[in-house]
């Protein structure tokens, strides 16, 4: 049988890739201050990312927790644009409290969308969460060359998004957002 385009493109991008983590949470970040690592900071969300990720054969070049604060937040996210990340990845302040920036903050920098993440994500957590999905402002992009995913906060959803759809298809998103 004939391979898909998309099995094509898979077998021949990369395999290992680079990450940035952004944890957004007054909180914790409150409590913690600037930890180096999720696992210094009870990052729930943070350390399934971290251990995902590793799992899988890759490597998280940067960390950062932030409050939920749109300057905090943007300049964590530019540093994480500066490094050597291919991926970058939000958690949390996807929400619709008032406080929830992360959506606001980091869309309007997209120079182009990825709206099948979001659309899929959505899919795939109704069998979890159910209609409470309509909550869900998940979101992705591309900036500067590199993919930028931003996910709710909840452990849950950071496992879903990760293990289900970023990191089977990370090769595939990377390779066509470097071309």
């Amino acid at each position: 049988m004939k391979e898909s385009t998309p099995e094509i493109h898979k077998k021949d991008a990369k395999k290992s890739f680079s990450f940035a983590l952004i944890t957004i949470s007054t909180s914790r970040y409150e409590k913690y201050g600037n930890p180096a690592s999720p696992d210094d900071a009870e990052d729930l969300s943070g350390k399934v990312m971290k251990e995902l990720i590793e799992a899988a054969g890759n490597r998280v070049s940067f960390y950062r927790l932030v409050p939920d604060e749109k300057d905090s937040l943007l300049a964590s996210f530019f540093a994480a644009l500066d490094s050597p990340a291919d991926i970058v990845i939000t958690s949390g302040g996807t929400g619709l409290a008032p406080k929830d920036l992360t959506i606001e903050s980091i869309d309007p920098l997209f120079e182009k969308e990825i709206p099948g993440f979001g659309e899929l994500f959505r899919y795939k957590s109704l069998e979890e969460i159910g209609t409470s999905v309509i909550l869900t402002r998940a979101s992705a992009g591309v900036i500067k060359g590199k993919a930028v995913f931003c996910l709710p906060g909840s452990p849950n959803a950071v496992k879903l998004a990760l293990s289900k759809i970023i990191i089977p298809e990370a090769g595939h998103i990377v390779r066509h957002v470097r071309e």
